[in-house]
């Protein structure tokens, strides 16, 4: 098959997948950043595709309350795993489909490694035998510097990993203390030849819930203004850890204020940080409990949704079996674990079929 047919046979694979989410109804989670505050626990997720396009609607008022959540209508449909096929590089929600890996500045810079970092290029060429479609890097910090972090070696990784045909996202978790720092940080990374951009949202610097989200809120909106026509990523603290398991993590978090920013959800369904008494230490209910709860919060059941489990070494084998499962049943757009470092031989194998 040459190279033009490939391409056109994966934006099919991509549109079925995509439309197969929307026939769907629409766990908590240590942080994305290992040095971003932990959670409590207070009681027992150059080729044009068919996929939806980022949205466009204009920013919403400046309430943050939002809209009473609905109920289920109808369970998730369960779909077949995709055989695997190479996207082509792309951006758009592409960029987010598929099997995907993290990398944080824990592991790949020298400033937050000691000059030991553990993630180099040639990492990207040992991602590519894995299986690995997308490469989720942070790439700036609070505390580093105003820009993008260490950019010769964050460079040489992401075009090590585009020569290699792994599509790059890279994130940026925003404290929130200074709006205006947080999104000149994410308008430099998002300045990189990359396929996307992400924020991850949880951080608790900002103490009072309703002054967080009103910044949250303005950052997203400001944020989707500058970046017109770009596929943003919003790195969800799980739904299930701030409604049930800690409603007290960030009470009226403002999904009816960001919605209109964010093109794909990638909560950060990490069943490993729950308590196996309280039923959520489970790689299929928590992930599945997330993306529906996602989508509810949203009021779209065909939101696109890209859960994240973890953490690699506090899972088992048949956890992630059993999250690669419910990525499926739920018709998410992709998944992955958290994170590159921690994850063993025998789960890369296991997560093989998240492949778009």
């Amino acid at each position: 098959m040459d190279r033009r047919a490939r391409w056109l046979l994966a934006a099919a694979l991509v549109a079925a997948m995509a439309l197969s989410a929307c026939g769907a109804a629409v766990n908590s989670a240590l942080p994305l950043e290992r040095a971003a505050v932990a959670e409590t626990t207070t009681t027992s997720s150059t080729t044009t595709t068919t996929l939806p396009p980022p949205s466009t609607t204009s920013p919403p008022s400046s309430s943050t309350t939002p809209r009473p959540r609905p109920a289920v209508t109808a369970a998730p449909r369960r779909v077949q795993a995709k055989p695997a096929v190479r996207l082509p590089l792309t951006g758009g929600l592409a960029a987010y489909a598929g099997f995907g890996t993290w990398v944080d500045v824990f592991d790949w810079t020298n400033q937050w490694t000691n000059g030991n970092p553990t993630v180099g290029p040639a990492d990207a060429d040992r991602m590519a035998s894995l299986g690995v479609q997308t490469l989720y890097i942070q790439a700036a910090r609070v505390d580093g510097p105003n820009g993008v972090a260490e950019p010769d070696r964050l460079n040489a990784i992401i075009q090590r990993a585009h020569a290699d045909g792994i599509r790059v996202v890279v994130w940026y978790l925003p404290t929130l203390t200074d709006v205006n720092a947080d999104l000149s940080r994410l308008l430099a990374i998002a300045r990189l030849g990359v396929e996307g951009v992400a924020v991850d949202i949880e951080s608790r610097d900002v103490s009072d819930p309703n002054d967080r989200s009103a910044r949250l809120v303005d950052l997203s909106n400001r944020l989707r203004a500058a970046l017109s026509g770009r596929t943003i990523g919003a790195i969800v603290f799980p739904p299930t850890g701030m409604e049930v398991v800690n409603p007290s993590y960030w009470p009226g978090f403002p999904w009816a204020g960001i919605a209109p920013d964010y093109d794909v959800w990638l909560p950060m369904a990490y069943w490993t940080g729950r308590d196996p008494s309280s039923g959520w230490h489970d790689g299929y209910k928590y992930v599945v409990d997330n993306v529906e709860r996602t989508r509810n919060d949203l009021h779209n059941p065909a939101a696109p949704v890209h859960p994240i489990g973890g953490i690699g070494d506090k899972a088992t084998t048949a956890e992630v079996a059993d999250m690669v499962r419910a990525v499926a049943a739920t018709a998410s757009i992709g998944g992955s674990l958290y994170d590159y470092r921690t994850t063993t031989p025998d789960m890369w194998s296991a997560m093989r079929p998240l492949r778009r």
